[in-house]
């Protein structure tokens, strides 16, 4: 009797878990409350890992289809443009944003790749579930810059969906990631999100549009807007842990959402300026982002408030 009651319940944890996170082949799958939220892709075929597509909590789709499947209407710009990822586009003079296989890099030292190394832990949970995985950052011929440590944190609940992003770059050599636009920890947008369309990007100082967010340091920009008659936004908050806080922001009017603390001549137009951020081998710089995916705008899901509640946690 006791070993079946033990088998019970070891059999009703993962049922009751709201969180669920489970490992595939080539991605992680994360489900929420017993509905897709969105899946980590991670296998040897990707030239970087990407979350896509990400969801609303009522299962509106928030991110671009392209060029993961091709949806009438979509533009099919930017085919780096992965769902939800973090590289960027000059790390000693190697190329880990615009390298796709179709791209030949852009900064002259061709082309880096982020490679699975190791998924280190899955854990599924009521309330909360996680997911851990380290990758190397490697230049065409393999050589290894940087290791990564990356840890996604998602959280249930009925009207919202958060994630949580603690990444730990370490430096295998000396490395200098170069001043430029192209990065960081970005998301392209759904197309219905498109300032053309009916998306507006707020920074925390109540700015609005690409013309005053673009290129300007704030600690949170929420980009919201209506998808299928829904209205819905999606809030990237920086920490002020971060280095560099309060990030610069490479958000565009077409749908792409990125922080940047490298890009400083680009988005101060100014050359005497150099964002280069340099790290010696072994030395190690930590990131944390926060997305909130709500419904309606940055005032109505009280961005400002969450931005204070989750910046006060060490």
């Amino acid at each position: 009797m006791k070993h079946a009651l033990l088998s019970a319940l070891l059999f009703a944890v993962p049922l009751a878990a709201q969180v669920k996170i489970t490992q595939g082949t080539d991605r992680i799958s994360v489900d929420i409350d017993g509905k897709p939220f969105t899946a980590f892709f991670i296998g040897a075929d990707n030239a970087k890992p990407y979350m896509a597509p990400l969801r609303a909590a009522t299962g509106k789709i928030v991110t671009r289809g392209y060029p993961m499947e091709t949806i009438e209407g979509e533009s099919k710009d930017h085919p780096h443009h992965r769902g939800l990822w973090f590289t960027h586009g000059d790390v000693n003079k190697v190329d880990f944003w615009a390298n796709e296989k179709s791209q030949k890099g852009a900064v002259g030292g061709g082309k880096g790749f982020v490679v699975t190394k190791k998924v280190v832990a899955l854990k599924s949970g009521k309330k909360s579930g996680s997911l851990s995985v380290n990758f190397d950052w490697n230049d065409e011929k393999g050589k290894k810059l940087l290791t990564e440590a990356r840890t996604v944190t998602f959280y249930s609940s009925p009207t919202q969906r958060v994630m949580d992003f603690d990444i730990k770059m370490t430096a295998v050599e000396a490395v200098s990631f170069g001043d430029t636009k192209e990065g960081t920890f970005a998301i392209r947008l759904a197309t219905n999100l498109q300032e053309n369309k009916s998306g507006k990007m707020t920074n925390a100082e109540g700015k609005q549009g690409e013309k005053q967010v673009w290129g300007k340091r704030s600690p949170w920009v929420d980009y919201a807007g209506n998808i299928e008659g829904e209205a819905v936004g999606i809030a990237i908050l920086d920490h002020p842990a971060n280095p560099r806080f309060p990030t610069y922001w490479h958000s565009r009017s077409y749908g792409l959402f990125a922080a940047n603390i490298f890009g400083v001549r680009d988005f101060e137009n100014d050359k005497t300026k150099d964002g280069k951020f340099e790290m010696t081998p072994g030395q190690t710089a930590r990131f944390r982002y926060r997305v909130i995916i709500h419904a309606g705008d940055n005032a109505s899901a009280d961005i400002a408030s969450e931005f204070k509640k989750w910046s006060a946690v060490k």
